[in-house]
Parts: C-alpha cells; sequence; structure tokens
C-alpha cells in the first residue's frame, strides 16, 4: 500500500540538525569523547557528571530527550579492556542516570546498552560507551516510522540544563 499524502497535512519536515550529523560524523580530529573530556564542562561539550573513572554526557544527536552516555575517560574499544573498578563505576552510573531521569521526565522505562564495534553499530567504535535512553509508550511514532526523522519536545541546551541541575542535586 502506497503513502499517499493528505492535501492539508504538510509534506516536508525540517530536521536541520541532521545535516551537521551526516556532514561532520566522525570527522573531528582525534576521538570524539576524549575531545569532550578535555574541555570545561559546559553547554558546549554536554557532560553532565564526571565520576573518578568515567563521565555522564547528553548524546549530542539523542534518540529521545534525556538521552545519555555513560563514558570511561580511558580510550578503550571493548568493556573487558577497562579495569574492573571502572567497569563498576560506569554501572553505578549507568543506575544513576536512570534516577536523574526519572526525576527529570518520568520516563515509563529504558532501553540501556552499548553497541560495541562497527558490526555491532558503534558510532563511535574506538570509544567503549554505554547509552541511557528514556522511553514512553507510543514514543516511536508515525515521525520516526515513516518520516525517518525524530521529533523532541526540547532543546538539547534545554536538556542539558534540567540533567545538569538533577546531577547537581
Amino acid at each position: 500500500m502506497a503513502f499517499i499524502p493528505h492535501p492539508f497535512l504538510m509534506n516536508q519536515l525540517w530536521s536541520p540538525w541532521r545535516m551537521e550529523y551526516i556532514e561532520n560524523n566522525n570527522k573531528e580530529d582525534g576521538c570524539v569523547f576524549c575531545n569532550a573530556q578535555a574541555k570545561a564542562d559546559g553547554a558546549e561539550n554536554l557532560i553532565a557528571f564526571r565520576g573518578e573513572r568515567a563521565y555522564v554526557i547528553l548524546n549530542r544527536y539523542p534518540y529521545t530527550s534525556g538521552h545519555l552516555m555513560v563514558i570511561p575517560f580511558e580510550h578503550k574499544s571493548n568493556l573487558e579492556e577497562l579495569d574492573s573498578a571502572t567497569r563498576a563505576e560506569m554501572m553505578e552510573l549507568t543506575s544513576r542516570c536512570t534516577i536523574v531521569l526519572k526525576n527529570v521526565y518520568k520516563p515509563q522505562g529504558f532501553n540501556v546498552g552499548a553497541n560495541i564495534g562497527e558490526a555491532a553499530g558503534a558510532g563511535v567504535a574506538g570509544h567503549v560507551h554505554i547509552h541511557i535512553v528514556p522511553r514512553w509508550k507510543g514514543d516511536t511514532n508515525f515521525m520516526s516510522s515513516v518520516g525517518g526523522t525524530r521529533v523532541l519536545p526540547e532543546a538539547l541546551e534545554d536538556t542539558y540544563k534540567r540533567v545538569r541541575k538533577a546531577f547537581d542535586g
């Protein structure tokens, strides 16, 4: 069955931030995660919290508002290359992320996982990281399925401010 647009519905949806992702994805000199951790915390680097061995950062191209990542400071491509203390801190930060996101966004669930290696879908294959994606019933709607784009209810800078404030407690 072919999709026939309704004459009163818009036929285009502009998602200008996607072009930045398409044109600049993986073109930054060095590792994007190592570069981010070297900068001062703020809306520029999107780091919401720093632990001893790992940090929490907002995904610059989120699936949903509040999409966070836990990243070790050490540049390693696999979990097994990290020491047990770093892996333990990453799991504790992952748990803390779910608590923060529950308080800020009231999600109904989460997707938590790591894409390890390019074949598994890792966008930054050289620096292992864990995704924490808040989810709500119906958040995969026609825009994601048919339109191939996502509609986020707030600007990334606003998400950063809300999440950072929750981590600061």
